[in-house]
C-alpha cells in the first residue's frame, strides 16, 4: 500500500524520512532454528546402540541356543540374546570384598539386538523347539510418531519465542541494540514547542545561544563572510537550573529538529554498542539537516581517560568516547549540525573534548539572582489562582540560592498546600511554609518529644538566634522553630541573606563560625553539659575552618597558599589532594583548632553577657514553639548596624508584629495585607511607605556595590 503524504508524523517517533518500516525479523533466522532443532532431534533419535543384523544371523543365533527372547512387531524384530558365559563366570565369582567397602556390581552383559522382519512361516516353530520366549506387539499409530517429533518442536520454538519477547520483540530492541536511543521532537505545535519565554532568570546564557538560533535561521549571515559557528556548545552549571530546558527553547526557537539523549544511553554491557550507537546518531542527525543534538550528562560518557580504579575497566566507555570524538571531526557546522550537551562536572570532561574545534564553547548556567528568581516565580505561577496579599518580589527575596527547579517545587508545594487547607487561592503563607519545607524538611507536628529535650532544643535555637543577631556580620534573623522538621531536625533558625554573594571576608566566615557555635555553647552555660545535637553544626564548623586555612589562605602562619586540588587523578573530580608533609598538616590542625577556639572564648563571653536575653528567648520558644523577626526585635532590640534587613525592620516598624501564639506575620505577609491592586513587582505598600522602603534597600545595595537589575 502506497504512504499516506498527508499523514501526521509523530513528533516524539524516530521514523525514516522515507516513511518506510523498519526491517523486520527475516524468516531466514526462523528456517535456521528449524534445522537446527531437526539435526538436534536426528542426532538424539538415532544416534542408539542397538544393532542391526542379518536375518539368516538371527536364525543361526537362534539355532545355537544364544537367543533369550522375541519380540515381533511388524516394522522389526528385537532379540535379547542369551549373556556371555565369560562374563556370567566373572560374575559367579566375584573379588573378595574389603571390611566396610561393597564392590559394585557390573551391569548385565546381555545384548539387544534387531532384525528386519521376513515372511518366515518356520520361525513360530523353530522359536518353540528351541524354548525360546517370544511375545508379538502391534505397531505404533502415525499419531503417536507424529506427537513423537512435534512436542519438542513446540518445546523449543515455544522458549524460542518467550525469550525473544523478553528482549522486546523479534527485530525490536534486541536485533537493533546498535541504534541510537534519542528521542526526536520535530514539528510541533505552538502548544507542545519549548521557546525563550520559557526559560526565566537565564538572560545572559540566554544571550549566549541566541547566535545558534540566528545561525539555524539564517546560515548565510555568518557563511558569507568566511565565519564558521563553533560545532559544540557546552551548558554547565549545578543541578536543577534549567540547561535541558535551554536547549530545548534553542530548538524551539529555530523550529528544527531536536535529538535528544542522555550520555548514559550510550554504554551498555556488549562491547562496541557506544560506538555504534554514536555513529548512528551522528547519521541519523545529518539525514534530519538542520538540527539539533543535545546529549545530556555528558560526563557520564566523556569522563576523562585513564582514570578508572584498574586497568581496562573503561575500555567500553573508552571507546565510545573516542567514536564521539571522532564524529565531532568529521561533520561540518555548514551542514545544521550543531552539537549541544550539558552537565555538573565540566572538571572532569577529557580535554580533547574541550578543545578547540569541539565544546570549543562553554556556557554558565548559574543559580539566579534576584530579578531572575522574580521571573522563574512568575513563570511557575502564571497558572496558579493567586490570592491578592501574595508579593514575588518578597518570595525571591526569602530564596537565595534557589535553583530553577527548587522554585518550581516551592510553586507547586504552595498550591499543595492552600489545597489541602481548603481554600479557593494560593496565600503568602502557602508560599513560605512551602520554602521552608523546601529547606528545611516537612514539619513534624506529631513527633513527641519529652520536656527535658525540649527544652535543650529551645536554648540551643536561642544561642544561634542570639549570636547572629549580635554579630552584624552574619544574615539576619528571620524566624526561629523548635517544631521538628525533616529526618533529624528537632529545630531550626532561619537565617535569610538580603542579597546573592559571591565572595565573603574572613570576619564574616568567622561571624559564621560564631552562629554555627551559638548552640552548643548555650547548653554548656545554661545545662553545664552538652547534647548531641550540634553534630552539624560542628561538621559545618570544621569544613569552614579548614577552608579558611587550607583552600583560602586566610592563616598567618600557613601563609598564602591553597591546597585545593580541582581535578583528582584518581577520582575524578574535586577534592583536596596533600601537597604538604606531616609538618605542615600538624600547622593546619593547630591553626583551625586556634579559629574554633577563638570563636568558641567569643560566644562565650556574649552569651554570658545576655544570659537573660538567652533565657527570655528560650521562654518565648517553649510557649509558641515559633518566634518570627519581629517578636526577637522585642526581646533583643534592634540589630546592630551592618548586614540587617531593611525588609524586616520597616515592617516591625509599621507594627506588623503578631503576639498570638500562631506563627507572626513576616514581611512578605505584612506587605501584601496592605491595600493595593498589583502585587507582583513589591508595590503593594501606599505610596510613600513603597518610596521609604526603596530609599532604604538602594542605600544598603549601594554601600555593597551590588547592583540588583
Amino acid at each position: 500500500m502506497a504512504n499516506n503524504p498527508f499523514k501526521p508524523k509523530n513528533p516524539y517517533k524516530n521514523e525514516p524520512e522515507n516513511g518506510q518500516r523498519r526491517p523486520r525479523f527475516s524468516i531466514i533466522y526462523y528456517v535456521a532454528v528449524i534445522l537446527l532443532i531437526i539435526g538436534f532431534q536426528l542426532a538424539f533419535f538415532w544416534s542408539g546402540t542397538t544393532q542391526e543384523i542379518a536375518y539368516s544371523e538371527f536364525r543361526r543365533l537362534i539355532t545355537e541356543n544364544k537367543v533369550e527372547s522375541v519380540r515381533i512387531a511388524p516394522e522389526k524384530i528385537y532379540v535379547q540374546l542369551k549373556p556371555d558365559p565369560l562374563s556370567a563366570a566373572s560374575q559367579k565369582a566375584p573379588a573378595q570384598e574389603m571390611p566396610g567397602f561393597r564392590m559394585p556390581k557390573p551391569a548385565s552383559s546381555t545384548k539387544d539386538v534387531t532384525v528386519n522382519p521376513l515372511r518366515d512361516d518356520g520361525l513360530i516353530t523353530l522359536l518353540e523347539s528351541k524354548g525360546i520366549k517370544y511375545q508379538a506387539t502391534p505397531g505404533n499409530s502415525w499419531i503417536g510418531e507424529l506427537l513423537q517429533w512435534l512436542l519438542p518442536f513446540g518445546l523449543l520454538i515455544g522458549i524460542y519465542f518467550f525469550m525473544f519477547r523478553r528482549m522486546g520483540g523479534p527485530g525490536s530492541q534486541f536485533m537493533n541494540i546498535s541504534k541510537n536511543k534519542a528521542a526526536l521532537y520535530e514539528n510541533l505545535d505552538e502548544h507542545t514547542r519549548i521557546t525563550f519565554k520559557d526559560v526565566a532568570g537565564l538572560d545572559e546564557a540566554k544571550a549566549e545561544v541566541m547566535e545558534v538560533v540566528d545561525f539555524l535561521k539564517d546560515p548565510k549571515k555568518y557563511t558569507k563572510l568566511g565565519g564558521k559557528l563553533p560545532k559544540g556548545v557546552l551548558l554547565v552549571g549545578p543541578p536543577g537550573t534549567g540547561k535541558t530546558l535551554l536547549a530545548k527553547a534553542v530548538a524551539g526557537e529555530a523550529d528544527v529538529p531536536f535529538f535528544s539523549i542522555s550520555g548514559s544511553d550510550f554504554v551498555e554491557m556488549f562491547v562496541g554498542v557506544g560506538a555504534a550507537r554514536v555513529r548512528d546518531l551522528f547519521k541519523s542527525a545529518k539525514e534530519k539537516a538542520p538540527c539539533i543534538i543535545f546529549i545530556d550528562e555528558i560526563d557520564a560518557v566523556g569522563r576523562s581517560r585513564g582514570k578508572g580504579f584498574m586497568m581496562g575497566a573503561n575500555d567500553e566507555r573508552e571507546n565510545t568516547l573516542n567514536q564521539l570524538l571522532v564524529e565531532m571531526d568529521g561533520f561540518a557546522t555548514d551542514k545544521g549540525v550543531i552539537l549541544m550537551a550539558a552537565t555538573n562536572r565540566a572538571d572532569v570532561l577529557d580535554t580533547a573534548l574541550l578543545r578547540p574545534g569541539r565544546f570549543d564553547r562553554q556556557i554558565m548556567v548559574d543559580k539566579p539572582d534576584l530579578k531572575g528568581r522574580i521571573d522563574i516565580f512568575k513563570v511557575h505561577t502564571k497558572n496558579l489562582s493567586l490570592s491578592e496579599n501574595v508579593n514575588l518580589k518578597a518570595l525571591a527575596s526569602q530564596t537565595p540560592g534557589f535553583a530553577g527547579a527548587e522554585i518550581a517545587n516551592a510553586a507547586n508545594e504552595a498550591a499543595l498546600l492552600a489545597s489541602r487547607r481548603g481554600q479557593l487561592s494560593i496565600e503568602m503563607k502557602d508560599f513560605e511554609d512551602a520554602i521552608e519545607r523546601v529547606i528545611a524538611g516537612l514539619e513534624k507536628k506529631n513527633k513527641v518529644i519529652n520536656p527535658r529535650e525540649k527544652q535543650i532544643v529551645a536554648y540551643h535555637e536561642a544561642g544561634h538566634a542570639i549570636v547572629s543577631w549580635m554579630m552584624p556580620e552574619n544574615d539576619p534573623v528571620q524566624k526561629i522553630s523548635i517544631v521538628p522538621r525533616g529526618v533529624s531536625a528537632l529545630g531550626y533558625t532561619l537565617n535569610i541573606p538580603l542579597e546573592d554573594r559571591y565572595l565573603m571576608t574572613r570576619n564574616e566566615l568567622v561571624s559564621r563560625i560564631c552562629g554555627l557555635l551559638g548552640g552548643r555553647i548555650a547548653e554548656e552555660i545554661i545545662f553545664g553539659e552538652i547534647s548531641t545535637g550540634a553534630q552539624n553544626d560542628l561538621e559545618r564548623v570544621t569544613e569552614i575552618a579548614y577552608n579558611m586555612v587550607v583552600v583560602y589562605g586566610m592563616s598567618e602562619k600557613v601563609g598564602y597558599l591553597s591546597f585545593l586540588e580541582s581535578n583528582n587523578a584518581y577520582y575524578g573530580g574535586p577534592g583536596i589532594d596533600k601537597k604538604y608533609g606531616d609538618e605542615t598538616a600538624r600547622l593546619i590542625d593547630k591553626e583551625v583548632k586556634a579559629i574554633v577556639d577563638a570563636a568558641r572564648e567569643q560566644v562565650f563571653e556574649l552569651l554570658s553577657a545576655n544570659r537573660d536575653k538567652l533565657e527570655a528567648i528560650a521562654r518565648e520558644l517553649l510557649a509558641k514553639e515559633i518566634m518570627h523577626y519581629c517578636q526577637i526585635e522585642q526581646i533583643l532590640g534592634k540589630r546592630p548596624s551592618g548586614k540587617f534587613s531593611e525588609h524586616l525592620a520597616h515592617n516591625c516598624q509599621n507594627g506588623e508584629e503578631v503576639h498570638e501564639p500562631a506563627p507572626a506575620k513576616s514581611l512578605p505577609e505584612a506587605v501584601a495585607a496592605a491595600p493595593a491592586a498589583d502585587s507582583d513587582d513589591g508595590s503593594a505598600l501606599p505610596d510613600e511607605e513603597r518610596q521609604a522602603l526603596e530609599a532604604a534597600v538602594e542605600r544598603l545595595r549601594q554601600s555593597r556595590d551590588q547592583s540588583v537589575n
